[in-house]
């Protein structure tokens, strides 16, 4: 029998916490703040576990119209496709569909080197 064991993402706590922390301090509600640290994580672990990127880079953005924009840049070029299955038993490829449902716009954009994958977040949505 063979083990397979994913090795850990990165520690991604200090960009949730520059996140939480802007959004805390724009007085943003708390479930904002909770689906924008869901978000983050999900295009986090994302670019680490399919992008190949040991420690992915984070911006994040709190636009004057109250509009939080949060990009993550990997290595790969191969932009994301959200995932179809008709196995609700399936252990991943829900990621991107759930970054849909929690924020009001995603996508991304090709880079030089690599690709950036992006959400935007309205507070008076």
């Amino acid at each position: 029998m063979c083990a397979f064991t994913m090795p850990e993402p990165p520690d991604w706590s200090a960009a949730r916490e520059e996140l939480r922390d802007a959004l805390a301090l724009a007085a943003w509600p708390d479930d904002l703040i909770a689906d924008a640290e869901l978000a983050l994580c999900e295009l986090y672990v994302n670019a680490w576990r399919h992008g190949a990127t040991p420690a992915p880079t984070v911006v994040v953005v709190l636009l004057p119209n109250r509009t939080l924009r949060v990009s993550v840049a990997d290595d790969s070029p191969v932009l994301p496709e959200p995932r179809t299955s008709t196995d609700p038993y399936e252990l991943s490829g829900r990621g991107l569909h759930l970054v849909r449902c929690l924020t009001h716009r995603f996508g991304a954009d090709p880079r030089k080197n690599g690709k950036r994958v992006w959400f935007e977040l309205d507070a008076a949505a």
